[in-house]
C-alpha cells in the first residue's frame, strides 16, 4: 500500500490548453522536462493527494487500514515521496516502502484497490496519459516492497 501518497485544476487546464495548442517542439520540449515538472508541481500533486485520500477513505476495501492514520502526515508524506521520485525538489524523509509496511500483511487486492484510487484521482484531474504511466511506473515497483511485509 502506498501508505506515504496531484493536478491543481488550474494548472491542468493550462497544461492541457498547452499540450492542444502546441506545435510537435514544444510537445517535445514540455515532453523533456522532469515528470514533476509534467504534472503541474506541487500544488498539483498536493490536490491528487488530496483527493485520493479522499477516495482511499470512502473504499470499504481499504478504509479499516487507515483508520487510525494521522491524514495530516500521511498526506504529507505522499506529496513529499511523489514529488521527490518525480524529480521535485522535496525531500521525502518517511520510512522505506518495506519497513513503512511490515507486518501488515497487505494483499494483493489491497494494493491494487489503493492503486485504483490513485488512478480514479489522476482521471478526475484528467493527467493524461504519459504522465498518468511515468507516475504509475515510478510507484508501481514498490509492490513488492510492501505486499506480504
Amino acid at each position: 500500500m502506498l501508505r506515504k501518497t496531484f493536478i491543481h485544476a488550474a494548472t491542468l487546464s493550462a497544461l492541457l490548453a498547452l499540450g492542444a495548442c502546441a506545435s510537435n517542439g514544444a510537445k517535445t520540449a514540455m515532453m523533456d522536462k522532469p515528470l514533476y515538472d509534467r504534472l503541474g508541481g506541487t500544488p498539483a500533486i498536493t490536490a491528487v493527494v488530496d483527493d485520493f485520500i479522499g477516495n482511499v477513505a470512502a473504499d470499504s476495501r481499504i478504509n479499516q487500514r487507515f483508520a487510525g492514520a494521522n491524514v495530516p502526515r500521511l498526506k504529507k508524506m505522499l506529496v513529499d515521496q511523489i514529488c521527490a521520485g518525480t524529480g521535485g525538489p522535496c525531500k521525502y524523509t518517511g520510512a522505506d516502502m518495506e519497513n513503512a509496511h511490515r507486518g501488515m500483511k497487505i494483499s494483493d487486492a489491497e494494493f491494487g484497490a489503493l492503486v485504483e484510487d490513485l488512478v480514479k484521482s489522476l482521471d478526475k484531474f484528467k493527467v493524461p496519459a504519459k504522465e498518468k504511466n511515468d507516475l504509475l511506473g515510478i510507484l508501481g515497483p514498490m509492490k513488492t516492497q510492501i505486499v506480504g511485509k
